[in-house]
């Protein structure tokens, strides 16, 4: 259940569940904020932590709603696009050969048929971008399994709203936006690294600052090279 909390200008979801701490976040693009307390802390204890954190919220929103937006993408020629943290220009081709993405050299290539639309288009290219992304987080995860001592269940890559990745370390599960193909590869190891270690340390708390500290002593550039990074025209909600 979600109940709100109005602070002057600004709306707080807080969300109450069997933790032991608070977790305070803001969200992408707007900077919707989201409070995660135990079930036990009374509304009027959660109003006067989200009180002393009212600097910091506005903040996180400032620097969310300056962030470079990518304008929407029509799959034309010389359009931009961004695999990796590059900027490739795409060239379309039309042929009666099944459709096919990928890049060569500068330049993103686009193969579909005669008069394909542009969310087919669209389509094509998510999903090369999707598959590269899966072979480079499974190149990680076996690279980090072995350094952290965890092991990785299952992990997916889709679509998500307000967040980069998230994990169940009950499963043994993580998931990642699809939007880190766009970015730097060490920004898509920064959210991998993350995410595993908290199978470790379920919280953001000091363990779980030192366990970073100790495994990717630059994660706090990597993950503000992220955030400075255009990022989806879309609106996202949760």
């Amino acid at each position: 259940m979600v109940t709100q909390i109005e602070l002057g200008e600004i709306v707080l979801d807080v969300v109450q569940k069997d933790i032991k701490n608070v977790h305070l976040s803001v969200y992408p693009p707007t900077g919707s904020v989201r409070i995660s307390a135990p079930m036990h802390m009374s509304l009027d204890t959660i109003r006067v932590f989200a009180i002393s954190r009212l600097d910091w919220i506005r903040q996180q929103q400032r620097k969310l709603r300056d962030q470079e937006r990518e304008s929407p993408r029509e799959y034309l020629d010389r359009e931009s696009h961004y695999v990796w943290g590059k900027r490739y220009l795409l060239k379309v081709t039309e042929s009666e050969e099944p459709p096919l993405a990928g890049l060569r050299h500068s330049k993103m290539f686009l193969r579909v048929r005669p008069g394909t639309h542009g969310e087919k288009k669209q389509a094509i290219v998510e999903a090369w971008c999707r598959d590269q992304l899966r072979q480079a987080v499974q190149s990680l995860i076996t690279k980090w399994e072995p350094i952290l001592r965890v092991k990785v269940e299952r992990f997916f890559v889709q679509r998500m709203k307000t967040k980069w990745g998230s994990c169940s370390p009950a499963t043994r599960g993580i998931r990642l936006n699809t939007e880190l193909a766009k970015k730097p590869r060490e920004c898509l190891e920064y959210i991998v690294v993350h995410e595993m270690v908290h199978f470790l340390e379920p919280s953001h708390n000091s363990r779980f600052l030192a366990l970073m500290e100790q495994f990717m002593p630059m994660w706090r550039h990597h993950r503000d090279i992220l955030n400075r990074l255009p990022v989806h025209h879309a609106k996202w909600r949760y």
